[in-house]
C-alpha cells in the first residue's frame, strides 16, 4: 500500500515538472523526504516546491536507487521509464543508461515491453548497436514499429545484409510487413548496392502485401532501381502507380536522367507539367541535367524560361543546374550572368562555376573566382581544389599547380584521393615526370587512380617501356585494375603502333573480364581499328559492345580511316537501326565516308540528321561537310559550309582546297589557295600537296611554279610528301627535266612514293628505258617496290615494246616481292601485248587471269583491235564490255570505229543506231592550251575562237608545209566514200591541231608548245604533229588521256609506239 502511494506520488511529482528538466537524483531524494512525512492535503504544493531542484543537471548514480530501496521504497517499471526518458532528454552518458539497464534486470522489469522499448531507444540514440540488438533480441514482444526501427538503423549504418536478415526473421515470425518496413529495407538496399534479383523479390513482396500503389514504398523503389541501373523496372513501378505525388515524378525524371535516358526524362517532365503538377526545384534541376548531357541547348533555354515563369530564378539548387548547363554548352556569358544575379551562392554554386571555367580552359578566371569565394566566407572543399588543379593542368601552369599543392597540404586535403590524382595528373601533363614519379612514390600507392595517371604520364611521353613497367609493377603488388587502367596503356600502344603488346594487354583484359566494360571495349576497338585489324575490331563490336555509342562510332571511324567507306556507312546504318542515337563523332565519320564515296544524296541526309540532333555547330562535323560538298563538286554548298566554320581553321581551308582538287575543280582549288595566302592563313603539308596536284591536273606550269615558290619560302620544300607532289606536278605539266631535278634535290628525304613518282613520270613521257633504269636504282637503294611501282614499270615496258621483259616483271611481283597483281597490272600486261600486235595472246592472257577481268581490261583489248583491225577478237571484247557497262559510250564508239576500219559499214551504222536508241552520247574531243595566262579550249572543227580565221589559215599553211616533206593526211578512214564526199574537210580538223596552230601562232619561238587533250591522240594527228615540229623547228608537248608525247625535229618520244 505504501509502495503504491509512493509510486503514485512519484508520478504526480513528475507531472508537475517539465520533462526536459527532470533530474533523476533529486527525484529519488525528494521521494525519500516525502516518505518521512505524513501525507498532507497540500502534497501538490510540496511537490511543486521541491521541483525547482529537479531543473539542475547532475549525473545518475546507482547508489541513489540503492538508497531508495534501503528506505523501503521500491521503484516500478514506470519509474525506470521516466528515468530513461530523462537520460535521453538531457543526453545522458551511455554508462548511466547501462547502469539503469542493470537495475532493470536486477529488479526483473526486463520483461516489460514499454520499458524494453525505451531501452532500445536509448541504445540507438547513443549509437550502441550491439546493446540495441541485444535488447531487441530479448524483448518479450516486438511490434512492427520496433522491427522497422531496427531495420532503419541498420540501413543508416549501411548494414544491408543484417537489415535483410531482420526482414527474413519478420517473415519467419509471421510479422506483417507494412509501409515502414519496406521503406527501411529499400533504404538498406539503396546504400548497400544489392543485387537485382533481391530487389525484384522485394517488389514482389510489396505487391503481395497490397502496397503496389503506395507512394510511400514505390517512390523509394523507383529511386533504388534508378540508382542501380534498373531503369526499366523503375519505369514499370512508376507507370503502375494510380496516384503519383511530386516525389514519384521527381524520382522517375531523375532516374531517367542518370541512366542515359535523357530524352525520356525531358518528355516525362513535359507530361508532368501538362498534367498541371507543379515542378519542384529538384525536378527542374534533374531535367536541366538531362539537357546538359545531350547538349540540348534549345530545350535548356526553354526550361530556363519556365524557371523564370515559376519564380525559381532565385532558388540556389536550380541556379546551380543552370550554371552547369550553360557552361557545358559553352555559353560562358549566360552562366556568369546567372551566377552574378543569384541572391545566395553556396559552395556548390562556386564549385560549379570554378569547374566550368576550368573545363573551358579559363584557368585564370577560375582562380579569380576562388578568391571571391573566400571573400564570401566560403572555404574550399576537395571538389574546389580539384577543379583549380585541373585548371592549372589545362594551362600547363606548373608553378600555379605547385602553389595549389602547398595550399592543399596546409588545409589538410593532400591525402584526399581525388586531389592526389589531380596533382599527379598536373605534373604528368606538364611533362615533369620526375616530380610526378616522386609524388607517386610518396602517396598511398594502393590508390589505383594514381597508378593509372602514371600509365598516362609515360604514355604522353611515348615511353612505352616505362608505361609497361608500371603496369607490371601493378600486377606484382596486386593492385586491382579498374576500367581506366587498361585503356591507359592501350592508348600508348595505339600512339606507338605496338600491336603485339596491345594484343597481350587484350589477353589480360579477357582474363579479368573487363572486355564487358563499355569503355574498355571502345578502346580495344579503337586500337584494332587504328592499327589495321578491322576484322578483330568488328568482332569485339558485335560480341561485347551492345548499344554503347562510343564503340560503334569508333568502329565507323576505323573504317573511314582506311577508306572502307562503304563498310563505314553500313555500320552507321546498322547502329541507327538498333536504336542507337549517333553522337557527333558518328555523324562526322559517316559524312566523311560519303565524301570518300562521293555519295552526295546520302551525305545530305546525314547532314540533315546531324542538324536535327543538335550538332550543327560541331567544328569537325562542319569540316567534314566542307569535304563532302567540295569533293562532290558542289561549289556553292561547299563555300556555304566553309563560311559556317571558325575563321582561320586550317582543317576547313585544307578540306576546301583538297575537295575541289579531287572533284576536278582544280582552278577553284587554286583560287582558294591564293585566297589563303592573301589572308595570311598558314598552309601545311596537306595544303601544299593539294595545291600542287591542282596545278598538275590543269597542266598549269606557271601556277605550279608559283606554288613551288611559296613552298620554298615557308620551308616545306624538305617535306617528303610535298617533294613527291612536286615531282608528279612537273611531270604532268610536261617538264620531265624539272621533275628529275626535284627528285635529285630530295635525295635525303626519298621514300617509295618518290621513286614511284619519278618512274611513272618517265614512263608516261615515253622514256621507258630510263624508267626501268630508275627501277633498278630503286632496288639497289634497298627501297622495296609496291603495287604502284609496278604500274610504272609495266607501263614503261608497254610503251617501248619490251613484251617478254614486261611479263618477267609481272611474274616477279608475286614470286620475288610477294605482291598479288591487281586489276591495273593486268591492264598493263594486256596493253603491252596488244601494242605489240599480240592480240590472240592477249585474249588468252585475259581468259587465264586469276581475277575477274574488269571493263578496263576488255576496253584495252577492244581499242587495240581497232588499231590492228581485228574484227573477231574486237567483237569478242565488245560483248564482254556491253555486259559490264551497257551504258558506256566508249564501247559503242570503239565498236563503231572497228567496223569502220574493217569496212563493215552496215554494222557501223547499226551500232550508231543502238547508241541513239540508248541515248548514249560520245564524249567530244577537246584540247586546250595556255597562252598569256589564259586557257584556250578547242573542239573538232572549232569556229568559236576570236582568231578563228587566222588559226585556220595558219593550220592550212602548216599542213601544206608538212605535206611538202612527206605528211599524208588520213582522217577519212572511219567514213565511206559517199560520206567523205559529202563532208566539209574543215570539220575534220581535230582539236589538238587547232590548239597547236594557235600556240605556234601566239607563243614566242623560244617557248615549247604545251597542249592537253581529253582523248587519245589519233594516228593522223600524231603524224601531223611530228612533221609540224620539224617544219616549225619547235618543241611540241602533247598530253593525251594516256601519256605524254614529246615532239621535236620530226620525231616523238614514243618512237611511234603508243
Amino acid at each position: 500500500m505504501f509502495l503504491r502511494s509512493v509510486s503514485s506520488s512519484y508520478i504526480l511529482l513528475l507531472q508537475t515538472v517539465p520533462r526536459h528538466k527532470v533530474n533523476t537524483r533529486y527525484v529519488l531524494r525528494t521521494l525519500c523526504e516525502i516518505r518521512r512525512k505524513p501525507p498532507v492535503s497540500g502534497f501538490r504544493t510540496s511537490c511543486a516546491a521541491v521541483s525547482v531542484s529537479l531543473y539542475e543537471e547532475e549525473p545518475f548514480h546507482e547508489e541513489e536507487t540503492d538508497s531508495v530501496e534501503s528506505r523501503g521504497i521500491r521503484p516500478n517499471h514506470q519509474t525506470f521509464t521516466w528515468l530513461l526518458e530523462g537520460c535521453l532528454k538531457r543526453n545522458g552518458s551511455l554508462d548511466e543508461g547501462r547502469k539503469l539497464h542493470g537495475q532493470i534486470l536486477k529488479l526483473g522489469f526486463d520483461n516489460n515491453a514499454s520499458l524494453s522499448g525505451k531501452l532500445l531507444d536509448f541504445y540507438l540514440f547513443k549509437g550502441d548497436l550491439d546493446g540495441a540488438l541485444k535488447v531487441f533480441d530479448e524483448m518479450p514482444e516486438r511490434t512492427v514499429f520496433t522491427w522497422n526501427k531496427m531495420i532503419k538503423e541498420l540501413a543508416f549504418r549501411n548494414l544491408s545484409g543484417k537489415a535483410l536478415g531482420l526482414v527474413s526473421r519478420m517473415v519467419n515470425e509471421n510479422v506483417t510487413l507494412d509501409e515502414g518496413t519496406f521503406a527501411g529495407i529499400l533504404e538498406a538496399c539503396r546504400v548497400g548496392n544489392v543485387a537485382f534479383d533481391i530487389v525484384e523479390q522485394i517488389h514482389a513482396r510489396m505487391i503481395c502485401q497490397g502496397l503496389g500503389n503506395s507512394t510511400v514504398v514505390c517512390n523509394p523503389l523507383i529511386d533504388l532501381c534508378s540508382r542501380n541501373g534498373f531503369v526499366d523496372l523503375a519505369r514499370k513501378v512508376f507507370d503502375g502507380l494510380r496516384t503519383k505525388d511530386h516525389s514519384s515524378w521527381v524520382a522517375m525524371i531523375s532516374g531517367l536522367s542518370k541512366n542515359e535516358c535523357e530524352e525520356d526524362a525531358i518528355r516525362l517532365f513535359c507530361d508532368m507539367y501538362i498534367l498541371g503538377i507543379m515542378p519542384t526545384p529538384y525536378a527542374l534541376s534533374s531535367v536541366l541535367s538531362a539537357c546538359k548531357k545531350i547538349q540540348s541547348f534549345q530545350t535548356g533555354e526553354q526550361l530556363h524560361g519556365l524557371v523564370l515563369k515559376l519564380g525559381f530564378a532565385s532558388d540556389t539548387y536550380v541556379c546551380n543546374a543552370l550554371v552547369s548547363l550553360y557552361f557545358h554548352l559553352g555559353n560562358l556569358i549566360s552562366a556568369e550572368h546567372i551566377f552574378s544575379n543569384m541572391s545566395y551562392r553556396d559552395a556548390v554554386t562556386y564549385n560549379t562555376l570554378i569547374n566550368g571555367l576550368s573545363q573551358c580552359g579559363y584557368g585564370q578566371k577560375a582562380i579569380e573566382l576562388f578568391k571571391r569565394m573566400k571573400l564570401d566566407g566560403l572555404g574550399p572543399d576537395c571538389n574546389t581544389l580539384v577543379s583549380l588543379v585541373i585548371a592549372c593542368s589545362a594551362d600547363e601552369s606548373l608553378s600555379g599547380g605547385q602553389q595549389l599543392h602547398a595550399y592543399t597540404t596546409k588545409l589538410g586535403f593532400a591525402s584526399d584521393e581525388k586531389i592526389e590524382g589531380a596533382l599527379l595528373n598536373l605534373y604528368a601533363k606538364c611533362s615533369d615526370i620526375e616530380t610526378a614519379l616522386d609524388y607517386f612514390l610518396e602517396t598511398e600507392v594502393e590508390n589505383v587512380v594514381l597508378w593509372n595517371v602514371m600509365l598516362v604520364a609515360y604514355g604522353l611521353l611515348d615511353d612505352l617501356r616505362n608505361s609497361f613497367r608500371i603496369f607490371r609493377q601493378m600486377q606484382m603488388e596486386e593492385i586491382v585494375p579498374n576500367q581506366y587502367t587498361y585503356p591507359s596503356i592501350l592508348k600508348t600502344c595505339i600512339r606507338l603502333g605496338d600491336l603485339e603488346l596491345g594484343e597481350q594487354i587484350h589477353c589480360q583484359i579477357v582474363k579479368t573480364s573487363f572486355q564487358l566494360n563499355a569503355y574498355v571495349c571502345s578502346v580495344l576497338i579503337d586500337m584494332y581499328s587504328k592499327l589495321g585489324k578491322l576484322d578483330t575490331a568488328r568482332d569485339i563490336l558485335v560480341r561485347f559492345a551492345g548499344k554503347d555509342v562510343v564503340s560503334w562510332t569508333t568502329m565507323i571511324a576505323g573504317y573511314t580511316q582506311y577508306n572502307f567507306n562503304d563498310k563505314a556507312l553500313a555500320t552507321f546504318r546498322q547502329m541507327l537501326d538498333i536504336g542507337i542515337r549517333s553522337d557527333e563523332v558518328g555523324f562526322t565519320n559517316a559524312i566523311s565516308a560519303c565524301a570518300g564515296l562521293q555519295s552526295l544524296k546520302e551525305g545530305q541526309q546525314i547532314h540533315a540528321q546531324s542538324c536535327v540532333s543538335g550538332f550543327s555547330f560541331d567544328l569537325p562535323l562542319q569540316n567534314a561537310l566542307v569535304t563532302l560538298y567540295s569533293r562532290c563538286g558542289k561549289v556553292e554548298e561547299a563555300y556555304l559550309a566553309f563560311e559556317q566554320t571558325e575563321a582561320g581553321d586550317n582543317i576547313a581551308w585544307n578540306a576546301l582546297v583538297s575537295g575541289f582538287q579531287q572533284s576536278g575543280n582544280n582552278e577553284e582549288a587554286l583560287r582558294v589557295f591564293a585566297r589563303m595566302n592573301r589572308e595570311g592563313i598558314n598552309s601545311n603539308n596537306f595544303t601544299f600537296g593539294s595545291a600542287v596536284k591542282a596545278a598538275s591536273e590543269t597542266a598549269n606550269m606557271k601556277q605550279g611554279k608559283q606554288v613551288h615558290a611559296v613552298i620554298t619560302k615557308t620551308g616545306y620544300d624538305s617535306e617528303t610528301e610535298v617533294c613527291n607532289a612536286l615531282i608528279s606536278m612537273y611531270a604532268k605539266c610536261g617538264s620531265i627535266s624539272d621533275a628529275k631535278k626535284q627528285f635529285l634535290e630530295a635525295a635525303s628525304t626519298r621514300n617509295e612514293v618518290s621513286w614511284n613518282a619519278i618512274i611513272n613520270a618517265y614512263s608516261k613521257h615515253g622514256f621507258g628505258s630510263e624508267a626501268l633504269d630508275l627501277f633498278d636504282q630503286m632496288i639497289r637503294s634497298n627501297v622495296r617496290p609496291n603495287h604502284v611501282t609496278f604500274v610504272g614499270v609495266l607501263s614503261a615496258c608497254s610503251h617501248i615494246g619490251l613484251v617478254e621483259k614486261g611479263i618477267e616483271y609481272f611474274e616477279s611481283m608475286n614470286t620475288k616481292y610477294g605482291l598479288a597483281p591487281k586489276p591495273e597490272h593486268y591492264v598493263c600486261v594486256v596493253d603491252m601485248l596488244t601494242r605489240a600486235g599480240l592480240l590472240t595472246r592477249a585474249k588468252e592472257f585475259i581468259e587465264e587471269m586469276h581475277i575477274e577481268p574488269d571493263a578496263l581490261v576488255w576496253r584495252t583489248l577492244l581499242s587495240a583491235c581497232v588499231v590492228h583491225k581485228n574484227l573477231e577478237i574486237g567483237e569478242f571484247a565488245a560483248r564482254h564490255l556491253v555486259e559490264l557497262e551497257p551504258e558506256d559510250s566508249a564501247t559503242y564508239v570503239l565498236l563503231s570505229n572497228l567496223y569502220a576500219v574493217c569496212k563493215k559499214w552496215d554494222a557501223r551504222d547499226q551500232t550508231r543506231q543502238k547508241m541513239k536508241e540508248k541515248g548514249v552520247k560520245k564524249e567530244p574531243g577537246q584540247s586546250w592550251i595556255e597562252v598569256r595566262n589564259k586557257i584556250h579550249p578547242f573542239y573538232v572543227g572549232d569556229q568559236n575562237h576570236p582568231l578563228t580565221d587566222e588559226i585556220h589559215e595558219y593550220f592550212r599553211d602548216l599542213t601544206k608545209r608538212a605535206s611538202e616533206i612527206g605528211y599524208v593526211q588520213d582522217c577519212f578512214s572511219l567514213l565511206n566514200e559517199a560520206q567523205q564526199e559529202a563532208k566539209d574537210p574543215a570539220i575534220f580538223i581535230h582539236s589538238e591541231k587547232l590548239a597547236i596552230s594557235y600556240g605556234l601562232l601566239s607563243l614566242p619561238s623560244t617557248m615549247p608548245v604545251n597542249v592537253m587533250k581529253n582523248l587519245r591522240v589519233c594516228s593522223d594527228c600524231h603524224d601531223w604533229i611530228k612533221f609540224v615540229s620539224k617544219v616549225s623547228n619547235r618543241e611540241i608537248i602533247v598530253r593525251d588521256a594516256y601519256r605524254f608525247h614529246h615532239f621535236e625535229g620530226g620525231a616523238c618520244s614514243c618512237k611511234d609506239y603508243w
